[in-house]
């Protein structure tokens, strides 16, 4: 059997190696090496996937929230809401502008935040909603955005790790993740659904104006060259990293497909295991893997991840310690205690391999030796 990884990029490059070779060979060719007619030809195939109107590529999924952030005119000391379980790039960018994260408590289940959270957190000093689309599926986007319209308020998606996911509402309006909201955000870190060769990210918006707007601050703030109409950042997606992502794009689908097929095949495997809670569906949204992560029940899941990693298979815990009780974070004031399901998200989920090479005769050994090391 082959050696299990977490994400096995090898497998999945040499799959379609003639594709990515060739898109790197002719910007090797061109010397176009920033912003070049990759990055545009990305863009667009990117924004017709999605269908949506504007794709900014940016240098990396932190750079696409800082900006987005930038983007709305927000002022230092206005709220953020964001969820506490996560990475903790969405609060960061946040603290960065001088804006204040308003953190909430997550569903157990699911891992995203409520709407119901949401619209408890709100003050008159709420300017934003950051959704965590967590591990694959998107948060309750129907109920935030209804709390947004009726307040006033932005939504930016952090689409990071749903890339692809499709969200429906009650009147059978189907959107992709990171297209729904004011403006959403994803990242193209190399074991993304959709990743590239080193760091990458984009920003979605259908409004003309704040596109506009956050390609100039992704510029320096310039629009025409040399002028500079406002404070700005650099941030680029190269031109070697959009022809990764664009002969990997149309295989995206079927990325999806294969994920969504290995996470049924774990669901069976560990249907009978007490021990073990599967990962929960969102009733609205598709679910596209970006991690499959489970809950360790009654059992000491630090142990038991000690134990697959003797035996040849990894696991990942995300995330460890939740934003709140971050020592960076400890000018919010928040203890322990404070958001329960975070808490205890932290102390149980446990992420398995997935990725799009994984093989039955891999799944069945994970399987096998989890049920075997719980059921002791």
């Amino acid at each position: 059997m082959q050696k299990i990884q977490m994400v096995d990029l090898q497998s999945q490059y040499q799959a379609i190696k003639q594709d990515i070779d060739k898109g790197i060979e002719e910007v090797m060719s061109t010397a176009s090496f920033i912003k070049g007619k990759k990055v545009s030809d990305f863009q667009e195939h990117l924004e017709a996937y999605l269908g949506v109107k504007h794709v900014i590529p940016v240098g990396n999924g932190t750079d696409a929230l800082m900006i987005a952030l930038m983007g709305l005119g927000l002022q230092p000391g206005d709220e953020v809401i964001t969820p506490t379980f996560t990475f903790i790039a969405t609060a960061e960018v946040a603290a960065v502008l001088h804006l204040t994260p308003v953190l909430v408590d997550v569903d157990k289940d699911t891992f995203n935040m409520t709407a119901e959270a949401v619209g408890k957190a709100i003050t008159p000093r709420t300017k934003a909603i950051v959704p965590v689309h967590l591990f694959g599926q998107c948060a309750e986007m129907e109920g935030i955005m209804q709390i947004a319209k009726e307040k006033g308020i932005y939504v930016v998606e952090d689409a990071c790790q749903a890339i692809n996911a499709t969200y429906t509402f009650s009147d059978g309006k189907a959107e992709k993740a990171g297209c729904i909201g004011h403006i959403g955000c994803t990242s193209f870190f190399p074991s993304k659904n959709l990743g590239c060769y080193g760091d990458g990210g984009a920003i979605f918006t259908n409004d003309d104006e704040l596109a506009s707007k956050m390609r100039a601050l992704a510029n320096h703030g310039m629009v025409v060259r040399y002028h500079h109409d406002m404070i700005g950042v650099n941030s680029r997606l190269d031109s070697i990293q959009a022809a990764v992502l664009d002969a990997k794009l149309p295989h995206l689908d079927e990325y999806t497909h294969r994920r969504q097929k290995a996470a049924a095949y774990y669901d069976k495997g560990f249907a009978d295991n007490e021990h073990i809670k599967i990962p929960a569906r969102s009733k609205q949204s598709e679910h596209v893997f970006h991690q499959y992560t489970l809950q360790i029940i009654d059992k000491d899941r630090d142990k038991l991840r000690e134990q697959l990693q003797e035996k040849g298979i990894p696991a990942m815990i995300y995330y460890p310690i939740p934003i709140h009780l971050q020592k960076a974070f400890a000018n919010l004031q928040y203890k322990e205690g404070d958001f329960p399901n975070a808490e205890q998200l932290a102390r149980t989920v446990l992420s398995l391999p997935m990725h799009t090479e994984l093989t039955k005769e891999q799944q069945d050994y994970i399987i096998d030796t989890i049920n075997a090391l719980t059921k002791e």
